[in-house]
């Protein structure tokens, strides 16, 4: 399993912590630190949708005028998604072909589920 999000992100360090307590074999992607693809970032919108994905809650989305806002909700924002990584919730767990976002306990109940 790997776990992506930025190493300073407190809902990304419980998951980090949880996968350890769990003993779940994970690796760590700090995108902020290494960007991920464009295709990569398509492959998550496909897999759960672009409101799952994209963070309207956090400061970045915030800060967006109404043109990027625009940009984000329509057409193929992969690019301004993958060079501004905070535009997407974290933690995102890839698990072979699953993709989950976010870390509520239904999603860590859901992870556990696909490791069985």
């Amino acid at each position: 399993m790997t776990i992506y999000g930025i190493k300073n992100c407190d809902t990304v360090r419980k998951a980090l912590k949880w996968a350890e307590e769990q003993g779940i074999a994970h690796e760590f992607h700090d995108f902020r630190k290494k960007p991920v693809s464009e295709n990569r970032v398509k492959r998550w919108d496909e897999a759960v949708g672009r409101n799952k994905l994209v963070n309207k809650r956090g400061t970045t989305y915030r800060k967006l005028d109404e043109d990027s806002r625009a940009a984000l909700e329509a057409g193929e924002p992969y690019t301004m998604l993958r060079d501004e990584p905070t535009l997407m919730k974290r933690p995102i767990f890839e698990l072979s072909d699953t993709i989950i976002v976010g870390f509520t306990a239904s999603e860590q109940c859901e992870i556990l589920g696909k490791l069985k």
